[in-house]
């Protein structure tokens, strides 16, 4: 049987490259820790580590103890969350901040759901257009990139996107029949995002750079965007699975064209703080997981296009 801090201490070793380090990571003076490796080794019956140059690096058992090592940290960390939640009460306030475009619907039921098990619990719902900063208790579900966050990311899905115009704009204006004649089309931009430069992609016809025409309309929010296309501003980039909420709601409003060139992948994305979580937040993040609906998941063939290219404009917040 392994002792799970020699393990620590060894799978430190490796990550760190030296005692030095090992010792400000965890805390302890370098003659433990290496007298901790000294038994370990003793136990498995063969060195795992030998020092090249200034570093200390594993050798061929080292390397596969090593993997075996990280699992069974990873196992003893799981049991111990486990054994926690059985002691640990659902109780306090849960701060829940939440992209605008996703609040109604989806999210409101999956709240409702979620305090419909657990009575004991207050729950806060914000409205979120920016990532926040920090958090030190609490969840955010947001759509779009995440270059600047701190926070720890876990993703949900990927929402696919069409255009979409209104009846009334096609009647006046007709249907575009190529990516390239959008250009004479009036915009309903998001942000900006559309104008940084996108990809559409054809299943046959692979992937057309699109550069939206100067004459656009930009808002900052889904639902006005949805709004604006409905009112025969534009056509624009939506997601299909906010559009589909938006038809049952008011039907007939929005249409798609060149329905077989989709846009980017636009990920959702579940954010929360580093360190050990209250067990609210563990059992929300359990929750809202389970909760996504299966047309969030993409398939692992499908080509995955960012919605701003790495030459763009950064729109790192909605």
């Amino acid at each position: 049987m392994y002792d799970l801090k020699e393990l620590e201490v060894f799978v430190s070793v490796v990550n760190t490259g030296s005692l030095t380090a090992c010792a400000r990571e965890l805390d302890l003076p370098k003659s433990t820790l290496s007298r901790k490796v000294r038994h370990l080794e003793e136990v498995v019956g063969q060195p795992l580590l030998r020092r090249e140059s200034r570093r200390i690096i594993p050798n061929e058992a080292g390397r596969l103890f090593y993997r075996y090592s990280r699992d069974m940290l990873e196992l003893a960390s799981q049991s111990r969350e486990a054994l926690d939640e059985l002691r640990e009460a659902v109780s306090g306030e849960l701060i829940l901040c939440c992209h605008e475009s996703l609040v109604r619907g989806w999210f409101s039921r999956v709240v409702e759901s979620f305090m419909a098990r657990y009575e004991g619990l207050s729950v806060s719902v914000q409205t979120r257009r920016e990532i926040p900063d920090t958090m030190t208790d609490g969840v955010c579900i947001w759509i779009g990139p995440l270059d600047r966050t701190t926070l720890r990311q876990k993703s949900l899905g990927h929402l696919a996107q069409g255009v979409y115009g209104s009846p009334e704009y096609f009647a006046r204006h007709g249907y575009p029949k190529t990516p390239g004649e959008l250009k004479r089309h009036a915009w309903v931009d998001m942000l900006g995002w559309d104008r940084a430069g996108l990809m559409l992609q054809h299943p046959r016809e692979g992937v057309y750079p699109l550069s939206p025409p100067t004459r656009a309309f930009t808002v900052d929010q889904f639902c006005v965007q949805g709004d604006a296309i409905a009112d025969a501003r534009g056509l624009g980039l939506m997601p299909h699975w906010l559009v589909e909420g938006r038809l049952n709601a008011h039907p007939g409003t929005l249409t798609p064209c060149l329905t077989q060139w989709q846009g980017p992948l636009l990920q959702v994305s579940l954010l929360y703080p580093h360190g050990v979580l209250p067990r609210r937040v563990r059992a929300f993040i359990n929750h809202v997981t389970e909760a996504v609906p299966e047309s969030w998941w993409v398939p692992e063939e499908t080509p995955h296009f960012s919605a701003i290219p790495k030459n763009g404009t950064d729109r790192t917040n909605i």
